[in-house]
């Protein structure tokens, strides 16, 4: 028994040196600076290969994280860096006041991927302390299963109508004491820019131990199409991150398309009506558009004019230059051609000789 409690006095540090080894963790060059001046931020048991996010925040403790998200921090003068290949980095960090006073941090966090987050101590020199807000609330909600974005996007999305779903989870309480009407704060964020938050409330008391199935609707701006990221934060925290690819709105596109195609084509029309409107009259006189009906009665087999019609019809005056106005073939009901031959293929009969005339008699004068 003797033998048993002094290696498990000797292997507890060990133990605990392995599990620290295996959380992230993030060391300061410097726990103190002013404004101006630089820090350098270390850190080792992160992902390989991980982008971090370098932030100085304010309200916050290492304790109870940054409760009041990036708002607290100093977002301007962040800093980016890549773990290695045995997750670590290093990275040097300007100094810069929080919009809130102190307590502050150095808040590392990554961007993508599984969520993981360390702090460190950190005072910012002639920035302003006041004690952090004390936490009344007893109960605690933690997510308990992975966020789902239920819903499917209509004809109306596909002409940009805003995008819609429903996040769905389920929370249990982990406190000592009761959740009643939580509100939570969903954020929509696109790409690489900062989630934008808008408070819901849901209604209902989750009781220690207890749990809860939550449906919070979400919804985008109309035309919104590309990667997006639902965030869900309760207290302060951000509990869980859901991906959201949306898709393009092709009838907007469409419907472009067929204005640049119907616009131009209305405009040349107008404009051609418009060109006939105002273009000079011929000088014989006024057009006529359309078949004048008496000329189309004339025209039509079987049909006899009346002596009004024919009255009204004026005559034609012949400029054919081989008819004289007594032989007009209009007036005479003749042909309304120039006369040439029936057979103009057959070839032309000679004409017959004279007949032949016997000599004059010659007469005696006197002679009867």
């Amino acid at each position: 028994m003797v033998l048993v409690a002094v290696l498990a006095l000797l292997l507890a540090p060990l133990a605990g040196t392995a599990a620290a080894a295996d959380r992230p963790s993030v060391q300061l060059s410097k726990s103190q600076a002013g404004t101006g001046g630089s820090i350098t931020v270390s850190g080792s048991g992160w992902r390989q290969r991980t982008l971090l996010m370098i932030l100085i925040c304010g309200q916050a403790v290492p304790s109870r994280g940054v409760p009041g998200g990036t708002n607290s921090c100093a977002n301007a003068d962040g800093r980016a860096v890549t773990t290695d290949a045995k997750g670590g980095f290093s990275r040097k960090l300007p100094v810069s006041e929080p919009p809130v006073p102190c307590p502050c941090v150095v808040h590392v966090a990554t961007v993508t991927g599984a969520k993981a987050e360390a702090d460190a101590v950190f005072q910012v020199a002639g920035h302003a302390v006041e004690p952090l807000p004390a936490d009344t609330s007893g109960g605690r909600l933690s997510v308990l299963t992975d966020t789902a974005l239920n819903g499917s996007s209509g004809l109306l999305t596909w002409f940009g109508a805003p995008p819609a779903r429903t996040l769905v989870f389920t929370v249990g309480n982990v406190g000592t004491s009761d959740v009643r009407n939580p509100v939570f704060q969903v954020g929509t964020a696109h790409g690489v820019f900062a989630p934008q938050w808008d408070e819901q409330q849901w209604r209902g008391t989750i009781r220690p131990g207890g749990r809860a199935r939550i449906e919070l609707p979400v919804e985008l701006s109309a035309g919104a199409h590309g990667d997006y990221t639902v965030s869900l934060k309760y207290g302060g925290k951000v509990l869980a991150e859901q991906p959201w690819g949306v898709g393009r709105p092709w009838g907007v596109t469409l419907f472009w398309i067929l204005v640049c195609l119907v616009v131009p084509a209305a405009l040349f029309r107008i404009g051609m009506a418009v060109v006939d409107r105002v273009r000079p009259r011929p000088a014989g006189g006024v057009r006529h558009r359309g078949v004048r009906l008496p000329e189309l009665a004339l025209r039509l087999p079987g049909f006899k004019p009346s002596t009004a019609a024919h009255a009204a019809t004026p005559t034609a005056t012949s400029t054919l230059p081989w008819f004289t106005p007594d032989a007009d073939p209009g007036t005479a009901g003749g042909r309304l051609s120039a006369p040439h031959d029936d057979s103009p293929t057959s070839p032309a009969t000679p004409p017959s000789p004279p007949a032949p005339t016997s000599p004059a008699t010659p007469t005696r004068e006197g002679s009867t």
